[in-house]
């Protein structure tokens, strides 16, 4: 169990990564923490945005939209490995998900198949929006990737965490099937190398 880190931490530790970030307007201090616990914290989300343009993604994951208000994430991951934050705290990026995927997370166990949806998951994990159609077909640059890889582990680092406290949407909710372009299971082994 593990209180979230502040919003400078965040920063500092994205930066000592090795990460090119961006603040994006009064991010430290924007949050859906009105409604409900952010924390305690016990691992990382990685998600797809389903958008194209950097700029368009990085507000719509701040300003969210009708009927799901931002922020939609910590930060935004693009094309090109750029981090963009746009908001800390309690986020509406994970929903309900699974309390078993949950438990192994904390256990960092191998984590079973997502079949219910009864746990909040905003209130457990950070969340990176990554910039990418989610159609299969739109690439990953390896900048992306390894910006991924980077600012999950700088999450992991902080907080003692191995790579098996990183899961994907798709691993947490039934019916997601975010990010889609690359498996869970190579982006952890990158985040284990950068780890090292």
């Amino acid at each position: 169990m593990a209180s979230p880190m502040s919003a400078g931490d965040f920063l500092a530790a994205l930066k000592n990564e090795g990460l090119q970030v961006t603040q994006v307007g009064d991010w430290r201090n924007h949050n859906r923490n009105h409604k409900g616990p952010w924390g305690p914290v016990h691992g990382v989300m990685i998600h797809h945005t389903v958008t194209s343009g950097t700029e368009e993604t990085v507000e719509i994951c701040r300003d969210g939209f009708e009927g799901l208000p931002g922020p939609l994430c910590h930060g935004v991951i693009a094309k090109d490995g750029g981090v963009h934050l746009v908001g800390y705290g309690r986020a509406n990026h994970a929903g309900l998900g699974d309390d078993d995927v949950l438990r192994a997370v904390i256990a960092e166990k191998a984590l079973p198949s997502d079949n219910e949806a009864n746990t909040d998951g905003n209130r457990a994990f950070y969340g990176f929006e990554c910039e990418n159609l989610g159609d299969g077909e739109d690439p990953w640059p390896e900048a992306q990737l390894d910006a991924i890889a980077r600012a999950a582990a700088a999450v992991c680092r902080h907080h003692g965490w191995t790579e098996r406290s990183v899961i994907g949407h798709l691993e947490w909710q039934p019916g997601k099937v975010d990010p889609r372009g690359f498996t869970m299971a190579s982006m952890r082994d990158r985040i284990r190398e950068q780890l090292k």
